[in-house]
């Protein structure tokens, strides 16, 4: 049975996590007391001890905690196992969302060996059920993920909202609920749903995170694309693109210029990133059921294509 060597927190984001032996997970937030817990799928970070003790063997002495890992576990080999593998110790039940991360901020280790295991070995995973974990405790996979997707399995769709009032917790979030009431009718399968404050910034993240981690097929964003300087939803969009898909917003504007001539006023983007469509909503919860109902049916054909499960655009 696999066993927990370190539990690791920081109080700010960008110091090194030390190990505090023992802590409690909050279900759909992480560890508590730890900066980078919080709302989204990245709500803990595991890493293999074997791992580290494998970069030890390169002449350097690291503590636990060193590349960003919350839990460290002797005896599994987290890197191995698929994207959805549910893993259980004592009380706390965790599901692993993401394989691997980009470094966006190199951590010293980085800085003094040129390499850092974390972004190819680490793993993130959602806190589902509460518990407190501890060193020394057991860990074992409850239920292994599914390692491929069959071609008539549903589209996977991440949802994050844009608004600096809603991260802050001064408004409730109907828009985003109204995408996923949407996308599931639709038969989309929503795997996360992420507030974010309207800065550029970590909306970057996130949908590099999603998109280059496998995560999500499609991205869907409400809020930020208006003429405020805090909306920078588009900017963001953009930022991330590696190719442009016009049409998807065009249509949005076609539609909403029959329900309000303000709609000209939407800045909102889609593009592509890899295999993973991300576009922009309006922030208003009316607006985004009128533009999602009018392009959601016709977005499916776009995934086929893009996911290379369907390989053609259309027959002349």
């Amino acid at each position: 049975m696999a066993k927990i060597m370190a539990v690791c927190i920081s109080a700010a984001k960008g110091e090194q996590k030390t190990n505090v032996g023992k802590a409690r997970l909050v279900a759909e937030h992480g560890l508590e007391s730890d900066a980078h817990a919080g709302e989204g799928h990245r709500q803990v970070s595991l890493l293999a001890n074997e791992k580290i003790e494998a970069f030890k063997s390169q002449g350097v002495n690291v503590e636990y905690g060193a590349f960003g890992e919350n839990i460290v576990v002797d005896g599994i080999d987290f890197r191995s196992l698929p994207v959805g593998t549910r893993l259980r110790s004592g009380e706390v039940l965790l599901e692993m969302t993401q394989i691997g991360k980009e470094c966006h901020n190199p951590c010293a280790i980085y800085h003094q060996m040129g390499n850092c295991i974390m972004p190819r070995e680490g793993v993130f995973a959602r806190v589902l059920e509460n518990g407190e974990i501890g060193v020394g405790d057991d860990m074992y996979v409850v239920e292994q993920g599914v390692k491929r997707r069959d071609k008539n399995d549903g589209y996977r769709v991440a949802i994050i909202t844009v608004s600096d009032k809603g991260h802050a917790g001064g408004r409730e979030d109907v828009s985003g609920g109204v995408i996923a009431e949407l996308a599931e009718a639709a038969g989309y399968t929503v795997v996360s749903k992420t507030l974010l404050p309207d800065d550029d910034e970590p909306l970057v993240a996130e949908f590099i995170n999603i998109c280059d981690g496998g995560l999500a097929d499609l991205i869907l964003t409400t809020g930020g694309t208006g003429f405020s300087p805090r909306d920078n939803t588009p900017e963001a969009t953009m930022a991330v693109a590696h190719r442009n898909a016009p049409g998807i917003v065009q249509a949005m504007l076609f539609h909403s210029l029959t329900v309000t001539k303000r709609a000209l006023l939407s800045r909102a983007a889609s593009v592509i990133r890899n295999k993973t469509l991300i576009v922009n909503l309006p922030g208003n919860p009316k607006a985004v059921r009128e533009n999602l109902e009018y392009i959601l049916p016709e977005l499916k054909h776009g995934l086929d294509i893009l996911t290379g499960r369907d390989g053609e655009c259309g027959k002349i």
